[in-house]
């Protein structure tokens, strides 16, 4: 009688207790998952925070740096130009750039015919400009280089109506190729169709940027 009587105990104990610790568990796993999701949102909300703070510090920084009047970017990788005065986009279009072929003679030369990467400013600007070829060029056709003045070597009206020196040989010039805007085809200088090239003749001054990436 006495173990029956335990036994039943034992049960509405069990049935009494177990019911409680399980809402008792329930209970602290909803109020840890809240202050889970407190802690993770507040963590989000300072990272968010923090970042928006370093990227108005950044704009600041771009700000300061950006030209107030023309500059040029030149995208080497898509071959594509912007043209800005400030933060106005003038003109985005195709252009061309650096080939990237290896030109050798023998063992004696070599050229990699690549656009140059980095900050420039305009050192000059030429109307009807006229080409001297360089060694190069003549390699190229297999012909035999002449000295550095022949008649040979200066060519009319394969520049375009206009060039803009970024110094070391390195032009923005017209082409006679315009079909082949877009791509990756010259010798290292950065070609435009007539009416962008036009407009860059007339905005881009000497010392005006121009940024290569």
């Amino acid at each position: 009688m006495i173990g029956k009587l335990k036994h039943i105990i034992i049960l509405l104990a069990a049935l009494v207790i177990v019911p409680w610790v399980i809402r008792y568990t329930l209970i602290h796993v909803r109020l840890d998952r809240s202050r889970d999701q407190f802690t993770e949102e507040n963590a989000i909300g300072e990272a968010q925070a923090g970042l928006e703070g370093q990227l108005k510090i950044m704009k600041g920084k771009l700000s300061a740096k950006t030209p107030r009047s023309y500059y040029l970017i030149i995208n080497s990788s898509s071959n594509e130009f912007s043209l800005y005065k400030g933060t106005e986009l003038i003109r985005t279009d195709k252009c061309s750039t650096g080939s990237y072929v290896l030109l050798k003679n023998g063992d004696q030369q070599q050229w990699m015919f690549s656009t140059p990467k980095g900050e420039f400013r305009i050192q000059g600007k030429t109307t009807s400009p006229v080409w001297k070829k360089p060694d190069w060029a003549f390699v190229e056709e297999g012909l035999p280089v002449p000295s550095a003045n022949h008649y040979s070597r200066f060519e009319y009206g394969v520049l375009g109506d206009y060039a803009l020196s970024l110094g070391e040989g390195y032009l923005i010039h017209g082409t006679l190729y315009q079909r082949f805007l877009g791509l990756p085809v010259t010798h290292g200088c950065i070609r435009l169709n007539d009416e962008n090239l036009e407009l860059v003749y007339e905005h881009m001054n000497v010392g005006s940027r121009v940024y290569i990436f």
